[in-house]
């Protein structure tokens, strides 16, 4: 499923749909009232957003995996596992486990540090703590109300932005805008725009701007390539891949989260033959093929810098110091 053209600007169909925005925000008030919170007795860091579709979530995490680590903190990844049959919680095996049983994110993580799969957020951190855990970052969960949180960060791509504004069905948004500004310490602004809600931000939100780099750039450098992608917003895999030098000569797009078919990929390898093009992906959607099915296909492997590293630590700091 892409996001619909709509959600980017307001108009009509957004102003149509909107009545059907307060029965979305009233399914989350009940779940938030018929929900007892749990806290696992060592800190929670939350990496959200406020739009459904990829914000930068999961180099974010890393980013703050890589940090509390330097702190020396033992931290854990805990994520609902979207996309993947397991319901947890359970530790992911990166060597066993396969994108259809944990999801593809996860798999990503667990290449940096141990990762929890639970449907039910409070017990995967439970078991992480349990497992010697000292922190917990919840990959995703803002709205989710069954795990208190620490410190939550909102994760914002700043060519998106907020969309329309709107709440689904109208918007991208999974909350109100004032509502999710109450829940996070932060807004972690990820590109060089930025977007005219930013303005209005009340002064207790800091924004944090950082830029996405290609950990393994040079590898396409002046490469005559065929990029594919099946992520949220796949125009921002494609900007990157040309940011290295890449010579992009054709792309497809597929859905969020897309399983890939035998069929598809033979595809997709005799299209780029055809160009004498090599074949590139994501980090995220090569963790869903199985490793024999990988041949000839490369992904751009991507990591998080922030402009102005020191405000992160400081805000982390704290939290540790708190707690």
């Amino acid at each position: 499923m892409r996001d619909p053209d709509f959600w980017r600007k307001d108009g009509i169909v957004p102003k149509l749909l909107s009545p059907l925005s307060m029965l979305w925000r009233a399914g989350t008030c009940v779940r938030t009232l018929t929900t007892t919170a749990r806290h696992p007795g060592c800190p929670v860091f939350c990496v959200g957003n406020f739009t459904v579709g990829g914000a930068g979530k999961t180099p974010t995490a890393v980013a703050l995996f890589d940090l509390l680590t330097s702190l020396g903190r033992t931290p854990h990844f805990v994520s609902r596992g979207y996309g993947g049959s397991i319901i947890g919680p359970h530790q992911v095996d990166a060597k066993r486990d396969t994108a259809e049983k944990v999801g593809d994110e996860p798999l990503l993580l667990a290449k940096h540090g141990p990762v929890w799969i639970s449907r039910e957020r409070s017990l995967g951190a439970e078991m992480a703590r349990d497992a010697g855990a000292d922190a917990i970052i919840l990959d995703d969960g803002l709205q989710n109300p069954s795990l208190i949180k620490d410190c939550s960060f909102a994760v914002i791509d700043s060519r998106y932005g907020i969309g329309n504004g709107r709440v689904m069905p109208a918007g991208p948004m999974r909350e109100p805008l004032m509502t999710g500004l109450e829940k996070v310490r932060a807004i972690i602004l990820i590109g060089d725009q930025t977007p005219d809600f930013i303005a209005n931000l009340p002064a207790s939100v800091p924004v944090l701007r950082a830029q996405v780099n290609a950990t393994n750039g040079s590898d396409f450098a002046g490469k005559r390539v065929f990029a594919f992608a099946g992520i949220g917003r796949p125009e921002k895999f494609y900007a990157s891949l040309k940011q290295t030098g890449a010579d992009m000569l054709q792309t497809r797009d597929f859905a969020d989260h897309h399983p890939f078919s035998d069929q598809e990929l033979a595809e997709l390898r005799t299209a780029a033959r055809n160009i004498d093009a090599a074949l590139v992906t994501t980090e995220k959607d090569l963790m869903r093929l199985p490793s024999d099915r990988r041949d000839g296909i490369s992904s751009l492997d991507i990591h998080l810098v922030f402009d102005a590293p020191d405000q992160l630590a400081q805000i982390v700091k704290s939290v540790l110091a708190d707690g």
